[in-house]
């Protein structure tokens, strides 16, 4: 089997922590637990949809497997910003994300607000980010929070953190371990280059809910989705080396 090169474009350093006060985005949790996604969402779908099936030829595999209502956690892997719309296109359901605070800054914070995404200061536990995902899965909604709990900016799988095992254990909601296999590459736009995109959804895991599981927990739930994760990605791109 080949191994997928790593991106050559050049990557900005990562903001870990975000310098704005946790009050900053009390108004984007408030949003987020009392009001779906509204047009903004529709818009988003209807103008990146030719975007990301065309030029990216996205395809989609299991989708059977993501619960058709009631509360449930999309679990992918992360190479890129892209990511988010590869995962949600093919879906009917509305996905509320769990996104990295940094991006909720002018004029985006309008359209990620509109769209339900959740914010999260990364470097801190934070619990209101947690609040506002848990409010989405009691209310039926379908979350989508990446194990890696960040990019991996190698072009190879990183390592899972306890943030997605925390939010299965404490919502008992079933949880979509997902692959994305292509992304990797997806910032070679800029030299006119498109690989295409599969995403594939596994078989649904449930955990036993845990009032307020230990981080050792929470840490292993998080592992044993995403060895799900590896199984799909691994199969996707022996796939795709044997074409």
């Amino acid at each position: 089997m080949t191994t997928t090169e790593a991106p050559r474009t050049r990557l900005k350093p990562q903001a870990y922590r975000d310098p704005r006060p946790p009050e900053h985005f009390a108004r984007y949790h408030r949003r987020a637990r009392e009001r779906d996604p509204d047009w903004i969402y529709e818009l988003c779908r209807f103008v990146l949809t030719p975007y990301t099936v065309g030029f990216y030829r996205a395809r989609a595999r299991g989708l059977e497997n993501v619960p058709p209502f009631g509360p449930a956690i999309i679990a992918p892997n992360h190479f890129s910003f892209l990511d988010h719309f590869f995962v949600a296109v093919y879906l009917r359901r509305k996905v509320r994300f769990v996104a990295k605070s940094q991006l909720f800054k002018p004029p985006l914070d309008f359209v990620l607000t509109h769209a339900g995404v959740i914010p999260i200061r990364r470097g801190v536990v934070d619990e209101e980010a947690f609040t506002s995902a848990l409010t989405v899965l009691e209310r039926g909604g379908l979350v989508v929070m990446y194990a890696e709990a960040g990019r991996s900016r190698t072009g190879e799988l990183g390592r899972p953190r306890w943030g997605l095992g925390r939010l299965a254990l404490e919502s008992g909601a079933p949880v979509v371990p997902t692959a994305i296999v292509g992304t990797e590459r997806a910032r070679d736009w800029r030299r006119l280059r498109f690989p295409q995109v599969t995403v594939a959804f596994g078989t649904p895991m449930a955990f036993e809910r845990v009032e307020r599981p230990r981080r050792q927990q929470s840490q292993r739930a998080s592992e044993l989705v995403f060895e799900r994760v590896r199984e799909l990605h691994t199969r996707l791109r022996a796939e795709r080396s044997r074409r």
